[in-house]
């Protein structure tokens, strides 16, 4: 994982995720805001189309000379109340669409019965069926349409006052009986050739189509949003998760690299105050000299806290880990001076391997490994053994790997220390896995030794 948040060499921020989800347009997303303004403007539209049609139509006219004046009235009064209450149940389209749909049909059959014509309610039956088709599935959107538009269909094709207000539509007279039966047809499947009926009929499938077709279309869209939104937001928490492991892991190995440097430094300063505070009154020089090592131990421990608690910090120079020395991790070539450190803490320390040809040329992350393997094991020595009659350090180089075994052989007073943590032996081999090696760690003899074997090739010189 990069800085910027790439996996893979593929961005995956939130920023990255946000931006692969559409946007709206301004004109959408004012409108989204405002669902009352649309909800205003759907029932302004239906509601002056259906006063239109049902009080202004030219078969109010001819129904006027026919049927005279207070009926029609009654009619038109009718048409008005009809209109009053779909436009009322439009205002519930988004909470009950399919409910929306079924009152729409209602009164739409209603006006065919009672005015002879839909009367602008094929408009507010598309309008609920486009509701259901972006939020139904698409059975129920099938049977909702299906229905409605059959209802209107056969109560066009089979209401007497319909049928007589779409052949007036048509210019012919209904006292015309063969005229008549010629434009709304005859027998049971006479509407297959009914002007009258077709006329009726168009604008109801058309809107309805129009209505299933868009709103389809809108549901697509939405669930194609929704699921590049649900992406996104796996792939930011998969950002997140993995920047919380990279986070972990940092830790971790902080924590580790502050075990090794704190245990083994003030191992080795108790070793030399111990032997200073000994050896005051009988060889002031040594205990001096002791002293003088377990100030430069001190130091040099506390430059290195500095330097590792310095990632923690982002390195702009200021504050503490500004402060800090940019120094490079301890390799092959400070096997020396630790081992040093080590005998003048009080071990007797023999070494085999520390200036093998070409250690130093090693990676520089597994020369670091090699010298924590050793300097836990010599801590853990001081530790728990700390007149060990022997203890040998050995690394070797060989063809595929580097091995590195430490011995102790045993010592002839108790350990001043109690149970350790483990910590150090779960941090060898930690370091160890890093590079697909293992570390052993036992008994041996009246001792304890640990053999630790990490895998190299050719790459990593």
């Amino acid at each position: 994982m990069t800085a910027g948040g790439d996996v893979g060499g593929h961005p995956v921020g939130p920023d990255v995720a946000e931006a692969a989800v559409p946007r709206p347009g301004p004109v959408r997303r004012f409108l989204l805001r405002r669902p009352g303004l649309v909800d205003a403007a759907v029932v302004t539209v239906f509601t002056g189309w259906a006063l239109l049609l049902g009080l202004g139509a030219d078969s109010m006219y001819w129904l006027h000379e026919v049927l005279g004046g207070p009926r029609v009235l009654l009619m038109q009064v009718t048409s008005a109340v009809l209109t009053l209450a779909g436009a009322v149940a439009l205002v519930w389209r988004r909470r009950r669409p399919v409910l929306v749909a079924a009152v729409m049909t209602v009164l739409g059959v209603l006006s065919l019965a009672l005015t002879g014509a839909t009367n602008g309610f094929e408009l507010g039956v598309a309008l609920a069926l486009y509701v259901v088709a972006t939020t139904a599935p698409p059975r129920t959107l099938l049977a909702a349409a299906g229905a409605s538009v059959l209802a209107l269909l056969v109560g066009a094709r089979v209401l007497p006052l319909a049928r007589t207000v779409g052949a007036k539509s048509l210019g012919v007279d209904p006292d015309d009986a063969d005229a008549f039966a010629a434009v709304t047809g005859s027998g049971p499947f006479g509407f297959a050739t009914s002007p009258a009926w077709f006329a009726m009929a168009a604008p109801v499938v058309v809107l309805a189509l129009l209505a299933v077709g868009l709103g389809t279309l809108v549901h697509a869209r939405r669930q194609r949003v929704a699921a590049l939104a649900e992406a996104a937001r796996a792939r930011a928490e998969e950002h997140a998760q993995r920047t919380r492991l990279a986070q972990a892991s940092e830790r971790a190995q902080i924590a580790r690299e502050m075990h090794d440097v704190v245990a083994h430094s003030i191992s080795v300063m108790v070793a030399l105050g111990g032997g200073a505070s000994a050896a005051f009154d009988w060889a002031p020089d040594r205990a001096r000299a002791a002293l003088d090592e377990l100030v430069d131990t001190g130091r040099a421990a506390l430059g290195d806290m500095r330097r590792i608690l310095g990632v923690l910090h982002d390195d702009d120079g200021d504050g503490p880990a500004g402060d800090a020395p940019l120094e490079p991790q301890p390799g092959s070539l400070d096997l020396p001076r630790l081992v040093g450190r080590a005998r003048t803490a009080g071990l007797a320390v023999r070494t085999s391997g520390l200036a093998v040809t070409g250690l130093d040329a090693l990676d520089p992350a597994l020369q670091l490994a090699v010298y924590r393997i050793v300097q836990e094991s010599l801590t853990n020595t001081l530790r728990h053994a700390p007149v060990a009659t022997d203890v040998e350090v050995d690394v070797r180089r060989r063809a595929d790997a580097v091995e590195v075994v430490v011995t102790d052989r045993g010592g002839t007073a108790p350990a001043t220390a109690g149970p350790g943590s483990r910590r150090g032996l779960v941090g060898m081999t930690e370091r160890a896995a890093a590079f697909g090696g293992t570390v052993e760690a036992g008994p041996y003899g009246q001792g304890w030794r640990v053999r630790a074997l990490l895998p190299w090739n050719e790459g990593d010189a």
